[in-house]
């Protein structure tokens, strides 16, 4: 009888430390026929040497606008759109920030849904670390070494990922600040993942392109950051992108908006027009911002809109009919 009671307990225990234990986050699933990209000259390209554009959209603050992150949003884009790739911002800084108080459990868990949906809609998919307010790169430095050396672990056989370092750095020398940092982060992803591409922001808000020609990083799979808003950033800027394919630099568009560069004012339709011109003849990459209904004129989606996906002509901002005109647009 004796042996019979202990076997109960031992048992009920065991019952109950397995209850309360740790649950393993589940594997995520591998890509299915998603081609792997590499950089040739100044653009993607898949394994056969076919030039791939990434075309998309850059969500908004994971914390702010957790709720666009979820699998029918992201199929409408790719199916109602023609996108091939949406941009995952996580600020660091910001309230709510990953590195200012943010919960960083469920901003990765965020992150995971979103690599999750793209995979399985066969997306590719765009995890930033969007450094903005924190301007130098290296205020969160050992932050970001710790997430991408995690971020890359889980997700080394992801031929849709890529990981991209900091978002818009301000007063940050490229030679001096930004690209000793990159070196710093890049070597945690590539001890993990030695293939996938990385994007790398330059300094002035991801404006100074140039600065990267004859100083480029030692590392073949790594394009460089511009950013646009296209009611501020006219001929002169589009003169940086120029100057940077021409000397052979990989550019990559990883943001951009319509209105001026604070998200809100007028779209310049005209100005858009030449950007999208310029990106098209040179095959660059862009995601536009962003995924939300903020009340600025960078919001792809109206602010009187409730929807989270299936958004019809109506439900867009100007802005967001014109950037999923140019997404359509081969």
């Amino acid at each position: 009888m004796a042996q019979k009671l202990l076997s109960f307990f031992m048992t009920f225990f065991l019952l109950l430390s397995s209850a309360d234990a740790p649950q393993e986050t589940p594997p995520p699933s591998i890509p299915d026929g998603i081609p792997p990209l590499h950089v040739a000259g100044t653009v993607l390209a898949d394994p056969q040497g076919n030039t791939v554009r990434l075309k998309g959209v850059s969500t908004h603050g994971l914390a702010w606008f957790p709720d666009y992150v979820n699998a029918d949003a992201f199929r409408t884009i790719k199916e109602g759109w023609g996108a091939n790739a949406v941009r995952l911002a996580l600020y660091t800084q910001e309230y709510g920030g990953y590195c200012s108080g943010g919960d960083r459990e469920k901003l990765k868990e965020l992150v995971d849904k979103g690599v999750q949906y793209a995979t399985e809609l066969g997306m590719y998919v765009i995890l930033d670390w969007h450094i903005l307010s924190d301007g130098d790169p290296r205020a969160h430095q050992d932050e970001a070494v710790a997430f991408f050396n995690e971020m890359s672990r889980k997700y080394a056989d992801h031929t849709n990922v890529l990981y991209e370092l900091c978002n818009e750095p301000q007063n940050s020398p490229w030679q001096t600040v930004i690209k000793p940092y990159a070196e710093t982060v890049l070597a945690a992803i590539r001890a993990n993942d030695p293939d996938a591409v990385v994007i790398v922001g330059t300094n002035t808000w991801s404006q100074d392109v140039e600065d990267v020609i004859g100083r480029r990083l030692a590392d073949e799979n790594v394009v460089y950051a511009f950013h646009f808003y296209a009611a501020t950033h006219k001929e002169s800027y589009r003169q940086k992108v120029k100057n940077a394919l021409a000397a052979g630099i990989p550019v990559f568009v990883s943001e951009c908006g319509l209105c001026d560069a604070s998200g809100s004012g007028g779209v310049d339709e005209n100005s858009a027009r030449e950007w999208f011109a310029l990106l098209k003849e040179n095959h660059v990459s862009f995601l536009a911002w962003s995924l939300c209904n903020k009340n600025e004129t960078s919001a792809l989606i109206k602010p009187d809109c409730a929807k989270l996906s299936g958004w019809a002509a109506e439900d867009l901002s100007q802005s967001g009919k014109l950037f999923r005109d140019a997404i359509l647009d081969g």
